[in-house]
């Protein structure tokens, strides 16, 4: 399963009258820049068709952004007892299986198994919706140390954690873009209003097949 995703044209015609271009970024230092996969445990992955079919582009831009100089990060979710506040939201039991959602055991072993990780890639945990929330995950600190300041965001659940976590990115000053055929949610219209969301305000929109050429590699 693929999604049908777009970007609204009312938006992207409002930026191109303010900027002068439709994309907020036109060229991204590929040795400063992260792609940052979101969630992609069996938690997520197993039973959405959306969410398996960007296992294939996700893989195809990992490849791209470690061929060009730059940095994987696969990030999942922690895993540990819930706080009474989620036992509060979700109810008992759907905050108990959230909090089981990351799996147990090296991180790289708890990721969907038809991701091609590397072991130079960085593996973080969160404990919270974004990636990048302070004292939540040490990703933030995992790149500064290594002058990010550029993110490709890829993976799920499009409009919760993959949202949150180009929220607070572009918070910290990181450039933020989605790859919008890498991402999924349980939805067409789920994805695409967090698409609209980001192209709007937060970061921009680009699909696998630019990834190369944004990073100055030339086309894909």
């Amino acid at each position: 399963m693929t999604h049908r995703w777009q970007v609204d044209e009312r938006e992207i015609r409002r930026h191109e009258q303010r900027r002068g271009r439709r994309h907020a970024y036109e060229h991204l230092d590929p040795g400063r820049t992260a792609l940052v996969v979101v969630d992609m445990v069996p938690f997520f992955v197993a039973d959405n068709g959306f969410v398996r079919g960007i296992v294939a582009p996700i893989n195809d831009a990992a490849a791209t952004v470690r061929r060009l100089g730059g940095v994987v990060a696969w990030v999942a979710p922690a895993t540990g007892p819930p706080s009474p506040l989620d036992d509060e939201f979700y109810g008992p039991e759907v905050a108990a299986s959230y909090a089981r959602s990351g799996g147990a055991g090296p991180i790289p072993d708890r990721l969907w198994h038809e991701l091609a990780v590397d072991p130079g890639d960085l593996f973080v945990e969160k404990r919270a919706p974004s990636a990048f929330f302070p004292g939540r995950c040490d990703l933030h600190e995992l790149l500064s140390a290594r002058r990010i300041d550029s993110v490709v965001v890829a993976g799920t659940v499009a409009n919760v954690c993959c949202e949150s976590t180009v929220r607070d990115a572009r918070t910290l000053g990181y450039r933020a873009v989605v790859l919008a055929d890498a991402t999924a949610a349980p939805t067409d219209d789920m994805l695409n209003a967090t698409l609209r969301t980001v192209y709007r305000s937060f970061g921009d929109v680009r699909s696998t097949t630019e990834l190369a050429e944004l990073l100055g590699g030339g086309p894909a």
